[in-house]
């Protein structure tokens, strides 16, 4: 006799009859709150996103748009334009960086800047706030430099205990000479806002390189190590054990 789906099964030797439960019914207050947090997951990244971008328009268009003298402002020469277009601050902002940026790789450019220079550096106070920012701005953007982009992981905030900082620097100069180590300065991000931090030198022994880019990083500071970047390397060496492994078999 062959077995159908709506036969019974029997019960085995020794044992209590085969009982098959049916499926717990999910209530409708359950299905309810399992869409409204999907709901949540999918919408909140788009609209912070969208609302981060928004307010970074509306604060350049503000302080731009302040520079702009009245009576040439874009709504004015195209007065066809019902409401005003957002977005025109950033790109004024794009513009005048590059034309500024052009200027100052010619020869007049260069000269009236090394002008200006000469005049801030006869400034007391203000000499040392221009030096400070114009080298970090030329250390951070210059094309062959490492600051901000190599990921490491340091002992912190005590020994036994790891987070994951940025190399800034692997010159330490005076700080390095007088305790006689060889350090590396860290900047050590805060969970969830990265944007501040702590300055740490630490022993160049004791930091630990990674593997992983800094929006990965970033990423993972942001979402409190919700979000775990991939470990392509170690992938990439366990492919190639099984690999290994497998080719004396086939042999």
């Amino acid at each position: 006799m062959s077995s159908g789906e709506g036969e019974k099964k029997a019960p085995e030797e020794g044992g209590a009859p085969g009982i098959i439960l049916p499926k717990p019914r999910i209530s409708l207050m359950t299905r309810l709150r399992n869409w409204f947090l999907a709901g949540i997951i999918v919408t909140a990244p788009i609209g912070l996103t969208v609302y981060f971008v928004v307010v970074i328009i509306e604060a350049i268009d503000r302080n731009v748009r302040s520079l702009i003298p009245h009576g040439y402002e874009f709504e004015t020469l195209v007065p066809s334009l019902p409401v005003g277009i957002p977005g025109l601050g950033v790109i004024a902002a794009v513009l005048i960086l590059t034309v500024i940026g052009f200027l100052a790789t010619n020869f007049l450019g260069r000269s009236l800047l090394s002008l200006g220079e000469q005049l801030v550096g006869r400034m007391p106070i203000v000499r040392g706030l221009y030096s400070g920012l114009k080298q970090i701005f030329e250390t951070v953007f210059s094309q062959s430099g490492q600051s901000f982009r190599q990921v490491a992981l340091v002992p912190w905030p005590a020994k036994g205990s790891w987070t994951v900082a940025f190399v800034t620097a692997d010159e330490t100069g005076e700080i390095g000479r007088r305790l006689g180590r060889d350090l590396v300065t860290c900047y050590v991000p805060t969970t969830p806002n990265p944007t501040g931090g702590y300055m740490v030198y630490f022993e160049r022994d004791d930091i630990i390189h990674l593997d992983m880019s800094v929006d990965q990083a970033m990423k993972l500071i942001i979402s409190c190590g919700v979000i775990v970047p991939a470990d392509k390397v170690g992938s990439l060496i366990e492919g190639k054990s099984e690999a290994a492994v497998e080719a004396p078999r086939g042999k």
